[in-house]
């Protein structure tokens, strides 16, 4: 029974593995660099590469833009105060044919120029959690489908490796390439248990209204009425007559004084230009793990508070506590640098896997002249070594592409994710092209497109290494360098190792 049982178990965790694996090194690759997404936004967008002041500018100075967002009718009109890892004013307002998002200086409130990329918060961040498939959150259902796979990946591999403590130890480094992948999946499967078990089922429980839903719809009749009782929220119908906004630093002094402690995370006006128009303040909550939800309402026109919300219900405070473990938006470097690392350790778990399953059939597979190795080799090298060519290339274009370009139609925005998808199809068809050759040709191509994006920041931007690391507000951009600097040599010595290989290997 408990070898049926096993092999059962080995069954799942070869087959899930190989057929989900290339969408969770995707999921993983890209969450592993939402960790610092702020901080490739600052590389990304020259124009934010600022020095936090010690008082930022009035808000009143950004009344301006708010004048913008009624002229355009817009519903609702937000800002973001300036922060340590995003040292300027975010403001963005939604009307009837789309979005907008500007920049403001974080002294002046001056309008700063448009980036023209989505960078790593809006494009990297929300590609790990819906894959930028929105219709009826496909996205986010395949991404949760992905994150049961995984636990049932975690579960299996832990009936499949009985020895785990033993694995935790054993790398033969002297041992054939078949023995040393399986080593290091091994090795680096124990070594982050706890992490991939914690970040993928905390994963789930981040979007637990959308994949847990018989949780609340037994109570409340949708989200909305959730959310009123959860979380305090508070709303009133426009009256679709033109009304005025009082001063928003009198609004911000009073809903401090009302906290006690902390600044605005963000504001939102919505119903802006109407006599009916409210303010949301949301008081930032970096110094806590789960966040916070104190919110204070004002009426738009008078400033009068016309509502306050503190204290969430026991449930729903666990729940954002979990959600703030997987999301780390808390204040606490040391343990963003180890998310960091252990998330790219899970990155090479999943290839080393994959790469297992390759060895383990390859010459069965030759001998029987089945095909399925090939298919598989080319999907693990598209979504292994493809990915991050991918990725790279996103940033070399972005430094390639002078501000305020468009083509065929899509703005500079646009065509750096154009870019990131051809990238990505281009590296799929030749590692199916190029079998032999495919894993050095595209770590070759890493190692390239990682030394281009740093030679490139230096000449369009002039911010080099040594000018970066001299100056505290940009050391988020020398630590971009040095990590691309980084992925050049490893995927250097990689393609060395493998062109080496490939030339001893019979003709």
């Amino acid at each position: 029974m408990g070898a049926t049982f096993r092999a059962s178990m080995t069954w799942l965790h070869s087959w899930a593995g190989v057929v989900l694996g290339g969408l969770l090194f995707a999921i993983f690759w890209t969450g592993t660099l939402a960790v610092f997404d702020y901080e490739i936004d600052r590389w990304m967008a020259p124009t934010t590469r600022l020095e936090l002041p010690a008082k930022p500018a009035s808000l009143e100075t950004l009344r301006p833009f708010y004048e913008a967002a009624v002229a355009a009718k817009a519903s609702n009109w937000f800002v973001v105060p300036p922060t340590e890892r995003t040292p300027v004013f975010l403001i963005g307002w939604r009307h009837p044919s789309g979005s907008i998002i500007r920049l403001a200086h974080p002294e002046t409130g001056a309008p700063l120029a448009d980036p023209g990329t989505l960078a790593g918060s809006r494009f990297i961040y929300p590609f790990h959690y819906m894959l930028h498939i929105e219709p009826r959150q496909i996205g986010r259902w395949i991404v949760g489908l992905a994150a049961m796979a995984m636990l049932a990946l975690l579960v299996s591999g832990v009936v499949v490796h009985r020895k785990v403590f033993a694995d935790f130890f054993t790398f033969r480094a002297a041992a054939k390439p078949r023995r040393q992948i399986l080593d290091l999946h091994n090795v680096t499967g124990v070594v982050a248990l706890p992490f991939h078990i914690a970040i993928t089922l905390s994963g789930l429980i981040f979007f637990y209204s959308t994949y847990f839903p018989s949780a609340w719809r037994v109570v409340f009749p949708d989200v909305q009425a959730l959310y009123v009782d959860a979380l305090g929220f508070y709303e009133r119908q426009a009256s679709n007559r033109p009304g005025a906004l009082a001063s928003l630093d009198d609004m911000a002094a009073k809903a401090r004084h009302l906290w006690g402690r902390g600044e605005p995370r963000y504001l939102v006006v919505f119903n802006s230009g109407d006599a009916a128009a409210y303010v949301l303040f949301a008081r930032s909550g970096e110094d806590s793990v789960e966040g916070t939800d104190d919110a204070a309402y004002f009426d738009a026109a008078s400033g009068a508070l016309l509502h306050q919300h503190s204290a969430g219900r026991p449930v729903l405070t666990a729940q954002r506590f979990i959600a703030g473990l997987h999301a780390i938006q808390f204040r606490h470097w040391t343990l963003r640098w180890l998310y960091f690392g252990l998330g790219l350790v899970s990155c090479v778990m999943i290839a080393t896997g994959y790469l297992f399953w390759l060895e383990s059939r390859r010459k069965k597979h030759a001998q029987l002249r089945l095909g399925g190795v090939r298919l598989v080799e080319g999907l693990t090298v598209g979504s292994v070594t493809g990915i991050v060519i991918a990725t790279f290339s996103f940033f070399v274009v972005n430094r390639l592409l002078p501000l305020g370009t468009t083509f065929a139609g899509q703005d500079r925005a646009a065509l750096e994710v154009w870019t990131f998808c051809l990238a990505w199809t281009a590296a799929f068809a030749h590692a199916w092209l190029r079998p032999d050759e495919a894993w050095m040709e595209q770590c070759a191509a890493i190692a390239m497109l990682a030394a281009a994006a740093v030679a490139l920041n230096w000449l369009t931007t002039g911010d080099h290494l040594l000018h970066s690391l001299g100056h505290r507000h940009l050391w988020p951009v020398a630590g971009m360098d040095l990590l691309l600097l980084a992925g050049s040599a490893i995927a250097a010595v990689a393609a060395f190792r493998l062109h080496r290989r490939v030339r001893k290997m019979p003709s």
